[in-house]
């Protein structure tokens, strides 16, 4: 058993480079010293610079493997990834909150590959918000967030309170301040300023922060800790090479 560390779940795709998906989740996980368990939403075919291909999951067997692992342990936080569509999401977190209400859950939603593939498609804006009522942080990026929530950015959206989750929008499409995430509590506004370290784009950069958040939740960290700690992490991340794939450790 795992003594004393946290059981977390990724539930994402499967990237064979391991910069993406639920390998770099694992990653993440061993180096916050929690015990990391992975259900993979999909196979792909892809580099770190290119999408070929993508074969989803059956969602039946995904939800079995779900119930599997939620009967045997008890699993403090999870992070999610790619997903087909709203409903596969919904299934997903209808499960969780089922077997083990208590649990934490963070959602990156990848809505496209950086090649332009379209992951998941947003049905119907009032299941989004039921749907999203069950999360308890989502981290989107500039792109993500106006497609989630059309008029966050540009009509100061946030500002009326409504939205049914806590968001990390990352900073790194912010033309304004490059860098700075905007953590949006409910009742704070948070922002995470980087630091003076030289980052590097990384392929799968996004996976590695959520699933950072999600580890550090799973260690009783509040949110606004969990994603501050996450943001030194994937910054170190960022910075331990040039190259579109990191090092997770660094001696």
């Amino acid at each position: 058993m795992s003594e004393n560390r946290p059981f977390v779940l990724s539930i994402a795709g499967f990237d064979p480079t391991g910069g993406a998906g639920v390998l770099a989740d694992i990653k993440t996980f061993e180096q916050h010293q929690v015990v990391g368990f992975a259900v993979s939403t999909a196979n792909t075919i892809q580099t770190e610079n290119k999408f070929y291909d993508i074969e989803w999951t059956s969602l039946s067997f995904v939800i079995r493997s779900i119930e599997t692992l939620f009967e045997n342990y008890k699993i403090k936080s999870v992070k999610i990834g790619i997903v087909p569509s709203l409903h596969y999401l919904n299934r997903i977190l209808s499960t969780i909150k089922l077997l083990s209400p208590t649990t934490q859950i963070v959602w990156d939603p990848v809505l496209k590959s950086t090649s332009e593939f379209e992951f998941t498609t947003i049905e119907d804006r009032l299941d989004l918000n039921r749907i999203l009522s069950k999360i308890d942080l989502i981290t989107p990026n500039y792109n993500e967030i106006e497609v989630l929530f059309p008029g966050f950015i540009s009509d100061k959206l946030w500002l009326l309170n409504e939205i049914p989750t806590n968001i990390l929008l990352k900073g790194g499409h912010n033309s304004d301040e490059i860098g700075t995430d905007r953590l949006f509590l409910a009742n704070e506004i948070i922002d995470l300023s980087p630091t003076e370290k030289k980052c590097y784009e990384k392929h799968g950069s996004g996976c590695v922060l959520s699933s950072a958040i999600a580890a550090n939740l799973a260690l009783n960290q509040t949110p606004k800790e969990a994603s501050k700690n996450a943001k030194t992490y994937i910054e170190n991340y960022l910075s331990s090479t040039s190259t579109l794939i990191g090092y997770h450790y660094v001696q």
